[in-house]
């Protein structure tokens, strides 16, 4: 798979540069956070990360990956690559949770012959939410609603809004829906 230019990629094309690479070494991981809502909103959003949550039986093998495609370490568990200002990679441990939701399927796209994965829209927008139900972030609840409205086709409202009554998070369902009731969407 050729690099993306490092110097202005988006965050869909770094995740798919690196998530093929780690791939095809063995390694499984699953974009989560921030990246997920810039790749769903087409970019109306940026990151200024991806945090993929690695396969825990193979994540020893990351460090050889990402220094074989041009990262180098920084602290704790993140990764730069000097071409790539704006952009690093970090590697948080899993699994993959969703609230109490830990049972979380993720959306798998082909790339190259290989698969990777990142959480479906309406699990960034349960992702997001759970920062907003949990600890109050406002700017984490308009991500939600910019995924909603971007993606609206994908994104299971029934599901979400079961989700959201056992999170304790009835009220944020209700003000989703009413913001999108708002814009027709």
């Amino acid at each position: 798979m050729n690099a993306p230019n490092f110097k202005n990629c988006t965050e869909e094309e770094l995740w798919r540069y690196v998530a093929w690479h780690l791939e095809s070494a063995g390694v499984r991981t699953v974009l989560v956070g921030g990246a997920v809502v810039a790749i769903y909103t087409e970019g109306l959003y940026r990151s200024g990360d991806l945090d993929l949550v690695p396969d825990d039986f193979q994540k020893s093998k990351i460090p050889v990956v990402m220094e074989s495609i041009g990262f180098l370490p920084g602290k704790s568990r993140h990764y730069r690559n000097p071409d790539c200002g704006h952009l690093f990679v970090e590697f948080p441990p899993g699994p993959v949770e969703l609230g109490d939701e830990f049972r979380v399927t993720p959306d798998e796209i082909l790339v190259e012959g290989r698969t990777i994965r990142l959480l479906s829209p309406t699990d960034c927008v349960k992702d997001r939410l759970a920062a907003y139900i949990h600890w109050k972030r406002r700017a984490c609840y308009d991500q939600a609603l910019l995924v909603c409205r971007r993606q609206k086709e994908r994104v299971d409202l029934k599901n979400l809004g079961k989700w959201c009554e056992r999170e304790g998070g009835s009220a944020a369902f209700k003000e989703v829906l009413e913001h999108l009731s708002e814009t027709g969407d």
